[in-house]
């Protein structure tokens, strides 16, 4: 089928447009008629032609005039002119002609046959350009389609370079956390079989025994919260991890986790402090906030040795506000965000102990009570990270 092709044809006399659009008229073509150069820039703006005939003398604003116009305007300008003209061929209307942008000449009394071989020229020309740019535009709509393809795949290859990245740095971080609590068991059973064998009794007294299970239960529960987190991590993707709230006092369950951790600030020479008011009565689930505060603390510990650590507890907005805050190294503002992901840390993998999945469940926990977590910190002037919760967990997020 052929694409149909707009020609203009511009004369002030009426007879002319009719002899001339009889003389053109074909399938596959449609004319455009104009009696002046203004009703001829009209059409010009509203359509794409393939070719306009003008009529050189005209009143008004004559063909030459008009065929400048067309050339300094972008939409027009690219149009082949032909100009129609009654003068003589010795006259100056040729060089004036291709001077205004005429691409050549039809004569008066017009020969049917060149006019029509004349547009068939210029028609099949416009066809031929207008292919190649609708060829263009589909190469260049493939090559976008292509370079997005190109992206996509890079973007998925470095996401499963990161992947194995991270798998690989999680397998070194598990093994490395767990041979250290392995490894204190495997000497606290090596110096125990000795004592045996050199029938040491003494050193299974009573007292001494007491502190080989205290530091045997250190080692087995440093293990198991390992395998916690990991498994807690499993259920997070799965969207099973289980909230199930009950009433309890909060300001007790934090004095029972500071008392806990007291064995544990001390191995720090960190000074452990809380500020809560004497009782306050939550319904969330007291496992898992457990789980949050211990994070926290641990965190506040490890990257702030030798400083003073303190839990707060509040009621604020309508909830409860628990904050831990440390007096250590701090946390870049660029690093603020990312602390939250799984498997990152505020410091580098090789000099800080820990998965990184603390920050990442408990944030997980958190929103799941319908509260928030966030963080305020000044490098080398310390942190503290505010936790808030609702008195109550909603009820739409108190299902597995």
């Amino acid at each position: 089928m052929l694409t149909e092709a707009r020609i203009l044809i511009v004369d002030d006399l009426p007879e002319n447009l009719l002899a001339l659009d009889a003389l053109i008229r074909q399938d596959g073509i449609v004319v455009h008629q104009a009696q002046s150069a203004d009703a001829a820039l009209t059409q010009l703006l509203q359509h794409e032609f393939a070719l306009a005939i003008l009529d050189v003398q005209m009143p008004g604003m004559n063909g030459f005039e008009l065929a400048e116009l067309m050339r300094g305007t972008e939409r027009t300008r690219h149009i082949p002119i032909v100009f129609v003209s009654a003068a003589g061929h010795e006259r100056d209307y040729a060089f004036h002609g291709y001077e205004s942008g005429a691409v050549d000449f039809l004569h008066k009394p017009l020969d049917p046959h060149a006019v029509r071989s004349k547009v068939t020229v210029f028609v099949d020309l416009w066809r031929q350009r207008r292919a190649v740019r609708t060829q263009v535009d589909e190469l260049e709509d493939a090559r976008r389609r292509q370079q997005l393809l190109v992206d996509e795949l890079q973007a998925t290859q470095h996401e499963l370079e990161r992947a194995v990245r991270m798998r690989d740095e999680f397998m070194s971080m598990v093994s490395h956390e767990m041979r250290t609590p392995l490894n204190t068991l495997f000497l606290e059973a090596q110096v125990r079989k000795m004592h045996l064998k050199r029938n040491n009794l003494g050193a299974f007294a009573p007292e001494p025994l007491a502190a080989m299970v205290e530091r045997d239960e250190r080692q087995i529960q440093a293990m198991i919260r390992l395998i916690d987190d990991m498994l807690d991590v499993t259920r997070l993707q799965r969207g099973t991890l289980s909230i199930t709230p009950k009433r309890f006092d909060m300001a007790q369950l934090l004095r029972g986790i500071v008392e806990g951790f007291c064995h544990q600030a001390a191995a720090a020479e960190c000074p452990l402090a809380l500020e809560a008011p004497q009782s306050l009565q939550v319904e969330l689930d007291e496992f898992r906030i457990e789980q949050v505060v211990a994070n926290l603390l641990t965190n506040a510990f490890r990257y702030g040795p030798a400083k003073p650590v303190t839990v707060f507890l509040q009621e604020l907005q309508g909830g409860v506000e628990i904050a831990v805050q440390d007096q250590g190294r701090g946390i870049a503002m660029q690093d603020q965000q990312r602390i939250f992901e799984q498997f990152e840390r505020a410091v580098d993998n090789k000099v800080s102990a820990g998965l990184g999945l603390g920050l990442f469940i408990g944030r997980q926990i958190v929103e799941a009570h319908g509260g928030s977590i966030s963080l305020s910190s000044t490098p080398g002037e310390g942190s503290t990270f505010r936790v808030w919760l609702p008195r109550i967990a909603p009820a739409a997020v108190t299902q597995d």
